[in-house]
């Protein structure tokens, strides 16, 4: 051990400091920690020298995805989701395979060696958004509220959605390469997504039951039922993992298990965890920038370039719009909603486990244009965030409350979202994208 853990301190203690000072800023908590990775990693000043191969690194982002994937499904209330689930639905059920398909499609002609199988991974490896990077989208509560919910909606469901396909495309990748047979491929696919199932639906159910008995009958202290949905994340993976299932596929079956079962007059219980998460997202950013992302900078070239571009842009933008299409959305929202589409700890998860768990003949590439492709959005979402929102917020509120664009105006309910204590919110009874009697926006509550 060097001088790894007083770099990560360190960041986390001078990050705390100004938080207040940079919250709604275009400085971004994941700009500052991966800036910090980039400046202290072995081709910078040398101060964080653990390998990419390393224990710690892959165990440090599957716990973090691991704890993400539970929080982001356990949030998720699906009898709120059943009444508005317009825009959730098609950008997951359109958007999100129209941006694999575009983004393989995209791999295949720009990396010519690599296979159609390995196009399919990086399509999927850079499928999944990360509204964390741009939080100042999925919490400003003056934005439309059907489009803020449905971008985190989106951003919660379909890390966990690209689980599963991700295994079976590095199943037939690696068949197609002649690493494992055919059979070996599916059976790989089968007990990682149905064990993964079976430990989601053990964990969830006891972590509801400790929730629903402990709380009815006065057995836990307040402190410790905040330890309870971390526990079933662990448990949920744990279970799963050793009889040869995804542990994430586990932490999110388990999440929404949790979420349909729990008691909601058992009170906020996720504290804990979403803290657990975003303190594990910025020491991951940090060794994300330090270990993965600096290496690849010494040696881009144009091919990696443009897809990091294309991938932010075009793939996302294009399959979005088509999502929209019927709707009745105006060009503003669907180009707000095309651009936020932001990559961050999912992809960099999915990349980790591709290189520690497949043998594919070009993963250099595959993890090259990861990476990048993370690194730029971690830039380019973390500035135009704010300034972005803003001047969408200013474009929907220049309407008068009787012109008001009519997809756009529909109020939808609150999904609650990972916040610091003191960032100002809607009120449930009150959403942010419906207006009051006199056409002015709702007040603002902080919680």
């Amino acid at each position: 051990m060097g001088w790894e853990l007083a770099v990560i301190a360190a960041a986390l203690l001078g990050f705390s400091v100004v938080s207040r000072r940079l919250a709604g800023t275009a400085i971004t908590s994941a700009m500052v920690f991966v800036g910090v990775g980039l400046v202290v990693g072995t081709q910078a000043l040398d101060l964080f020298d653990a390998p990419s191969t390393g224990e710690f690194v892959k165990v440090l982002a599957e716990a973090t995805l691991a704890f993400v994937l539970f929080s982001d499904a356990s949030r998720i209330d699906l009898r709120t989701l059943r009444r508005e689930y317009t825009v959730p639905a098609r950008l997951l059920g359109i958007g999100l395979p129209l941006t694999i398909v575009l983004g393989a499609i995209l791999a295949g002609l720009l990396f010519e060696q690599i296979s159609l199988t390995e196009a399919v991974v990086i399509g999927i490896l850079l499928a999944p958004t990360d509204a964390a990077l741009g939080q100042a989208v999925v919490t400003e509560p003056r934005l439309p509220s059907r489009i803020r919910q449905g971008l985190n909606v989106e951003s919660g469901l379909n890390d966990g959605l690209c689980v599963p396909l991700l295994f079976i495309a590095l199943a037939v990748a690696e068949a197609d390469a002649g690493s494992i047979g055919d059979a070996h491929a599916v059976r790989l696919v089968v007990e990682q997504i149905g064990w993964g199932m079976c430990g989601g639906v053990i964990g969830g159910v006891v972590t509801a039951a400790a929730v629903v008995v402990g709380t009815r009958r006065g057995l836990i202290e307040p402190t410790w039922l905040q330890v309870v949905p971390a526990a079933g994340a662990g448990l949920a993976y744990g279970f799963a993992a050793p009889l040869g299932g995804s542990g994430f596929i586990a932490a999110f079956v388990a999440g929404m298990v949790f979420s349909a079962l729990r008691r909601p007059d058992s009170g906020e219980v996720t504290y804990l965890i979403d803290q657990l998460g975003e303190v594990l997202n910025a020491v991951t950013l940090l060794v994300f920038g330090a270990v993965l992302l600096l290496p690849e900078l010494e040696h881009l070239d144009w091919r990696i370039a443009i897809y990091a571009i294309a991938s932010l842009t075009v793939v996302r933008m294009l399959p979005v719009a088509i999502a929209m299409l019927g709707t009745g959305a105006r060009r503003p929202t669907i180009a707000f909603m095309g651009w936020f589409g932001p990559r961050g700890l999912a992809s960099i998860v999915f990349a980790l486990i591709v290189l520690h768990d497949a043998h594919l003949p070009h993963l250099e590439t595959i993890l090259s244009a990861t990476y990048v492709t993370v690194g730029l959005s971690v830039l380019a979402h973390g500035l135009s965030a704010a300034p972005l929102t803003r001047r969408y917020v200013s474009w929907f509120e220049s309407h008068p409350a009787d012109r008001s664009p009519a997809m756009e105006s529909v109020p939808a309910a609150e999904h609650r979202w990972r916040r610091p204590a003191g960032i100002a919110v809607t009120s449930p009874a009150s959403p942010a994208s419906s207006r009051d009697a006199d056409g002015t926006p709702p007040a603002r509550v902080t919680l």
